[in-house]
């Protein structure tokens, strides 16, 4: 059965595009016209603006399009979307503000001491692979996916412990760096193999773990979440089944691997990027070194 029966509201979520075009379009002020005249700061460059940009619209993609939908028909639709939000969307957040805006926020006085402590590395790595697995214990997540406040909280408490575990490893800002380039790799592997034992309790359970998408009065219960109840009140739904072509144990298998492969490529990449930095300044330092001990002769 198509996904078309419930809606163009809860397909496309006209609100939530509409706070983001403000979101977006609020950036672009403060890097265009505001900065210009209040000397703020230097200018965004393409590159921030295209990070920020493609934060905006994977966000909408997240929680505003069909796939947000999707997410509560197919597990594995919903684990693509956990792990783009937090894997994905909070790097490309940091990276597409210029570095005066991130001073503005994080070295307000009320929020500097907070968020210098939310952002210890330790603190940081376990706060949010411990918020995840615990979101993702059976128990815990089929009582947060069937009431609108507890999901709007774990999803909002989860984005910023997200924020706050990638802060450390990709903050432009030289005076909050707590990590260097052999640490930052060892943030990354602790990363990988906190986040692990959710993955493998997906991956290797040998039957349907949560209610929400095998049950189908507590799957009609979530689809509230997404969908206004007066259109559910219009369609005669028997359970998830009329929507996933996959067995359910499937589904809930395939959802834990595309996690973990997002994961890795995520990783991996910003892995890449930061080897080479690495060696690039290592480099750079033997150079100088080189030319302190064996100076060019004046001409």
């Amino acid at each position: 059965m198509s996904i078309d029966i419930f809606g163009f509201r809860a397909l496309w979520s006209p609100y939530f595009f509409l706070v983001i075009v403000l979101i977006t379009i609020a950036y672009f002020l403060l890097i265009g016209p505001i900065r210009k005249r209040y000397q703020l700061g230097e200018k965004a460059t393409a590159k921030q603006i295209s990070f920020f940009s493609s934060a905006m619209l994977l966000v909408y993609v997240c929680k505003g399009s069909p796939v947000d939908l999707l997410g509560h028909l197919m597990f594995s639709a919903h684990m693509t979307q956990m792990a783009v939000l937090y894997l994905v969307v909070p790097p490309l957040l940091i990276l597409g503000m210029p570095a005066w805006m991130l001073r503005a926020v994080v070295n307000n006085r009320y929020i500097k001491p907070v968020f210098k402590f939310l952002t210890l590395p330790l603190f940081a790595l376990i706060a949010f692979n411990g918020v995840f697995s615990f979101y993702h214990i059976p128990l815990i997540f089929d009582v947060v996916k069937t009431s609108m406040l507890l999901h709007s909280l774990t999803t909002t408490i989860l984005f910023i412990a997200s924020i706050m575990m990638w802060w450390p490893l990709i903050n432009p800002l030289p005076e909050w760096q707590t990590l260097n380039g052999l640490k930052r790799v060892g943030y990354i592997f602790a990363d990988g193999i906190l986040l692990t034992p959710a993955c493998a309790l997906i991956i290797f359970a040998n039957t349907p773990l949560y209610a929400t998408y095998t049950d189908p009065t507590a799957w009609a219960t979530a689809l509230e979440l997404c969908v206004p109840p007066a259109m559910l009140a219009t369609i005669d739904l028997t359970g998830p089944q009329m929507f996933n072509s996959l067995p359910l144990v499937e589904d809930q298998q395939l959802g834990g691997v595309i996690m973990k492969i997002i994961q890795e490529i995520v990783y991996g990449t910003i892995l890449g990027v930061i080897f080479f930095q690495w060696v690039r300044k290592e480099r750079e330092q033997e150079q100088i070194d080189a030319d302190l001990i064996n100076p060019n002769p004046i001409k």
